[in-house]
């Protein structure tokens, strides 16, 4: 049986607005340990990349045990309201259900621990459009997640990965995928736009078209 094509999308700064939550989240955890906190401006820089990476940057730190002293106090206030701080992006919700409609198989791949991915999802009456979901950890690469969800025979070769963020292009392109770069998140259109996706959208709208371009 061929495996299907999915469209998998990644979810902070695709699907929904997470710096509120992401920031204060953060500054819970620096202030904790007696490091400067983010300016709101400076956030956005962070939104993406897994989180053990960013405190390492935020930090200077090079201890392994200091970095998951930093993401377990983060997670304290992100478990308890941060998460719920999210934004759902104006438009996804109708792309979403559009391309569930067209039978086209949706997945979702993201840095941050499945359970708050799942909270997430639910909080905006999305989950049902996902048949695949992977999560992340301290120490796992998004193209470690990619790559594991099509050995593992979840998705099809001819998937694509939708994101904001360079990282998910490259992780894309380091397993075979198509790429799609969206503009209304956290990466800049010159980051995107150096990582070489296939597709560059400007808006959550173009999403329900992307049903008619994925392969089979």
């Amino acid at each position: 049986m061929k495996i299907p094509a999915f469209l998998i999308f990644d979810l902070d700064g695709t699907i929904s607005d997470p710096s509120i939550g992401i920031g204060r989240s953060l500054n819970y955890a620096l202030s904790a340990f007696d490091y400067p906190i983010l300016a709101e401006q400076e956030v956005s820089q962070y939104i993406g990349p897994p989180l053990d990476q960013t405190f390492r940057l935020l930090t200077q730190s090079t201890s392994q045990t200091h970095v998951q002293d930093l993401v377990n106090k983060y997670r304290e206030r992100y478990a308890d309201v941060g998460f719920a701080e999210n934004v759902l992006y104006p438009g996804i919700a109708e792309a979403l259900a559009s391309l569930a409609a067209q039978g086209m198989p949706l997945g979702l791949c993201t840095s941050k621990p499945l359970k708050f991915a799942e909270r997430i999802l639910t909080l905006f009456e999305l989950r049902e459009y996902f048949s695949v979901t992977s999560g992340g950890d301290v120490g796992i690469q998004k193209t470690q997640q990619l790559r594991a969800l099509l050995n593992g025979g979840a998705v099809g070769a001819a998937s694509t990965m939708i994101g904001d963020r360079a990282v998910d292009i490259q992780a894309a392109v380091a397993n075979g995928f198509r790429s799609v770069g969206v503009l209304w998140g956290h990466g800049s259109q010159a980051e995107l736009t150096a990582a070489e996706p296939n597709l560059l959208l400007h808006s959550p709208e173009q999403l329900m078209y992307l049903g008619q371009r994925n392969g089979g």
